[in-house]
C-alpha cells in the first residue's frame, strides 16, 4: 500500500483486466467441455436434467462473479477495512434466512429456486463490495481497463501461477465429487454435500479470523519484519487450529445425532463424511497461514507446481482405490493424506524463500500443541458420552457444554504459554 496512486490506478486496472479475461476463458471452457460432461457423462435422473443444467448456469454465473470481485475484496483487506466484511456478512446472513423463508412459502422445484436465489444473494454480495470499493478508495474508482505493460508480466505470472494450484485444488473437491457420482451415485454426492455445508458453517468462523491475520503476514514481510511476519505464521495457525475445533468437537461427537436432527432421512455415509470433512479442515487450517506466507514472497511458482502434482497425485489415487473397489470414504482419505503431506512440503518450501523461518518451530508450536489438544479432548470427550450413553438434546447441549470447557482447559495448559495466557485474559477483561 506504499504506492502512490497513478501506480495504484495501474495496478488495480491491470488486475481487473486480467480478471475479465479469466473469467471469459473460463465461461467456454464451462459453456462447452462442462455442459457436455454434465449432460452425458454425469449420473442423474432423465426428470432432473433440466434442473442439474439450471443449477450449473446459475453456478456459472456465480463462479464468474466472484472471480471478478477477487480484486475489489483484495482492495478492503489490503486497506484492512475489517468492519466492512462484518457488515456485509450481516446482510449476507440475513439474506440467506430470507431464502429459507422463500424457500418454504412458495411452491416451486426448490432445487430450481434455491440455485436463482442463492445466486442473487452472490450478485447482490458482489455488488456491494464493488460499490463499497469505489466509494472509499481512489484507485477502485478512477482506473482505466487496459493493460499496463509494467505490471502486466509480474501480475500475470503471480495470477497464473496462482491460478494452476487453485485449479489442482479445485479437482481435488469438485473432481472427487464427480468421481464418487461416476462410481457411487446421487445419494453419496448428496452425502458429501451435507457434511460439507455443515464443515463450511464452521470455516466460516476462521474465515472471519484469517482475514484479519492475513494482510499482518503480508505486510511484516514486505517490512523486511520476517521474525514478526513468521511469528504471525505460526501463532496464527495454532490459534485458527484450536479455535476450529472448539466449534467442532461436539459436531464431531455427535455427528450422527446432529445430522439426524437437521434431516428427514440422513443419507447413507453422511455423519463419516462429517468426520472426514473436519480432520480435513484441521489439516487445512494449520497451512492457511503457511500459504499466505508463501503468497507474501510473490515467488509461488515452485511452492504452486509442487502442491499441484501432489493434489493431482491425491485425484489418481483415488480413482485407483474406487477402481479397484474402496469405499467413498477414500474420497477424503486421499485428499487428508496429500493434505498432511502437503504441510511439510509447505514448511520446506518456506524453509528456502523466508530468512530465519523455523521449522523446528512450527512443528512444536502450532502443529504439535495443537494435535495434543485435539487427540486428547477427542478422547475425553468421547469416554463421557459413551457414559452417558443418550441421544438427546440435553445430551447434545451437555456435549457442547463439555467440549468447549475442556479444549479450553487444555488449550491453557497445553498450547498456550504464560505471555499468551495473560494476553488472553486481558482481552478477556477488556469485553467485559
Amino acid at each position: 500500500m506504499g504506492k502512490d496512486k497513478p501506480q495504484m490506478q495501474k495496478v488495480f486496472g491491470s488486475t481487473i483486466t486480467i480478471h475479465l479475461l479469466l473469467a471469459f476463458l473460463l465461461l467456454i471452457v464451462f459453456e462447452t467441455f462442462g455442459l457436455w460432461f454434465l449432460n452425458v457423462k454425469l449420473n442423474i435422473m432423465d426428470s432432473r436434467l433440466f434442473a442439474a443444467n439450471v443449477v450449473y448456469q446459475c453456478s456459472i454465473i456465480t463462479f464468474c462473479c466472484n472471480i471478478l470481485s477477487i480484486p475489489f475484496n483484495a482492495s478492503i483487506v489490503a486497506h484492512e477495512k475489517m468492519s466492512a466484511f462484518a457488515y456485509i456478512s450481516i446482510y449476507e446472513v440475513v439474506a440467506k434466512l430470507l431464502i429459507v423463508y422463500v424457500l418454504w412459502i412458495i411452491d416451486a422445484d426448490k432445487l430450481i429456486l434455491y440455485a436463482i436465489l442463492m445466486l442473487s444473494v452472490t450478485f447482490s454480495l458482489q455488488v456491494i463490495y464493488v460499490l463499497y470499493c469505489k466509494v472509499k478508495f481512489d484507485e477502485c474508482r478512477s482506473h482505466s481497463l487496459l493493460i499496463d505493460k509494467e505490471y502486466f508480466k509480474s501480475i500475470i505470472s503471480f495470477t497464473g501461477w496462482n491460478f494452476i494450484g487453485s485449479t489442482a485444488a479445485i479437482l481435488v473437491t469438485q473432481g472427487i465429487n464427480i468421481l464418487i457420482n461416476l462410481f457411487f451415485g446421487v445419494a453419496l454426492n448428496a452425502a458429501r454435500g451435507i457434511a460439507e455445508q455443515v464443515n463450511n458453517a464452521i470455516n466460516q468462523f476462521i474465515g472471519n479470523f484469517m482475514t484479519a491475520l492475513n494482510p499482518q503476514i503480508t505486510k511484516s514481510y514486505a517490512a523486511g519484519e520476517y521474525e514478526y511476519a513468521n511469528l504471525l505464521m505460526v501463532k496464527g495457525a495454532k490459534y485458527a487450529t484450536l479455535i476450529f475445533w472448539l466449534l467442532s468437537l461436539p459436531v464431531f461427537i455427535k455427528a450422527d445425532y446432529i445430522l439426524d436432527i437437521w434431516l428427514v432421512k440422513v443419507p447413507p455415509y453422511a455423519p463419516i463424511f462429517l468426520k472426514l470433512a473436519i480432520i480435513y479442515s484441521i489439516f487445512q487450517t494449520l497451512s492457511n497461514t503457511l500459504y499466505i506466507g508463501m503468497l507474501a514472497t510473490g515467488n509461488i511458482k515452485k511452492y504452486q507446481m509442487t502442491m499441484g502434482i501432489l493434489y493431482i497425485a491425491s485425484f489418481v489415487l483415488c480413482y485407483v482405490l474406487f477402481y479397484l473397489g474402496l469405499g467413498p470414504e477414500w474420497g477424503y482419505l486421499s485428499t487428508i493424506i496429500a493434505l498432511f503431506i502437503g504441510v511439510f512440503v509447505r514448511l520446506y518450501l518456506l524453509g528456502q524463500m523466508i530468512p530465519n523461518f523455523s521449522i523446528t518451530f512450527y512443528l512444536k508450536e502450532a502443529l504439535l500443541k495443537s494435535i495434543s489438544v485435539i487427540i486428547i479432548s477427542y478422547f475425553i470427550i468421547s469416554i463421557i458420552t459413551t457414559l452417558i450413553g443418550t441421544n438427546t438434546i440435553v445430551s447434545l447441549i451437555l456435549t457442547i457444554v463439555e467440549s468447549f470447557t475442556c479444549v479450553v482447559i487444555l488449550a491453557l495448559l497445553f498450547a498456550l504459554n504464560c505471555k499468551e495466557r495473560k494476553m488472553l485474559k486481558s482481552q478477556i477483561l477488556k469485553i467485559k
